[in-house]
């Protein structure tokens, strides 16, 4: 019995971190880089205007990078969220 229970739960475990979605705010180039329609790039692009600008305040706010459309905003929207802590303020120049 205890090893079904175990099992069980490493298997909710998974698979609610394997649906957990990602902050653009505070992830990483290789977890960004996990996300469908996001590859070296653009995730680099992301890093690059999160830290240029601040923190995104909408998942819209993508329009704002370049190379990241309509289509694939869409395609992040439920993947994808800009709440939490971990706010970024916009680097000094």
């Amino acid at each position: 019995m205890k090893k079904i229970l175990l099992v069980v739960s490493l298997t909710i475990l998974f698979v609610t971190t394997s649906f957990a979605a990602v902050n653009i705010n505070t992830a990483s180039q290789a977890e960004l880089e996990s996300l469908q329609g996001i590859g070296a790039v653009k995730a680099k692009a992301i890093i690059e205007h999160r830290e240029k600008n601040g923190s995104f305040v909408a998942i819209d706010d993508l329009k704002k990078v370049n190379g990241i459309g309509s289509g694939t905003i869409e395609q992040l929207r439920d993947l994808v969220t800009v709440e939490g802590d971990g706010a970024v303020t916009p680097a000094k120049q």
